[in-house]
């Protein structure tokens, strides 16, 4: 094998790979689970003040997936990518990754916050027991940035499950979480 200045392009090559490697970030030995529980703890402090409405949702529930911050982009192919925590009686039980892919017209980016409210153990049961859960027609979704008056009111006290996105900025119209896929992580540190 050829060397440059002593070094064999297979050392080169493992050097470059194991460099790679470390880049590479597993969140293992890091602070990822302590930096997602407090964006998780700030999600959850905004949407109670911002909207009172929801107290009584979130008193009540069996368990809440919080999303604090979902990115989104798309230029006709987009897609959108969150690391959140489930709580249950307010303490976390498990992190999840939410993942979204769509094709069509659409340009632009934006962020937002959204929760999960699991009103039944039934909901929360199914949620937690499969390997990817997606979000579709079952859930209610509650629009606060639209001026509906957000409670416990008949309509919402009769879903399984309520699915509230609030926070958006960015340059994107239109935010929604129908085909989500939601999966149980290990945080990550980006």
């Amino acid at each position: 094998m050829k060397s440059i200045n002593g070094l064999s392009r297979r050392n080169l090559l493992l050097g470059g790979a194991a460099l790679g490697l470390a880049a590479c970030s597993n969140a293992v030995g890091q602070d990822a689970s302590a930096r997602l529980d407090a964006r998780v703890d700030a999600t959850h402090n905004f949407l109670l003040q911002t909207y009172p409405g929801a107290g009584p949702l979130i008193q009540n529930a069996k368990g809440v997936l919080y999303m604090p911050l979902m990115t989104e982009a798309g230029f006709g192919v987009g897609g959108a990518y969150g690391q959140g925590a489930l709580r249950i009686n307010n303490v976390t039980v498990d992190y999840y990754s939410a993942t979204q892919a769509s094709v069509g017209f659409q340009i632009g980016a934006q962020q937002y916050a959204h929760v999960l409210i699991f009103q039944t153990d039934a909901a929360l049961a199914d949620f937690r027991s499969a390997p990817g859960w997606v979000a579709e027609a079952d859930a209610y979704y509650a629009l606060p940035a639209r001026g509906l008056a957000l409670g416990a009111d008949t309509i919402t006290a009769q879903q399984p499950v309520v699915a509230m996105i609030f926070g958006q900025s960015g340059l994107m119209a239109g935010a929604s979480i129908a085909g989500t896929k939601y999966s149980r992580v290990i945080p990550s540190t980006f």
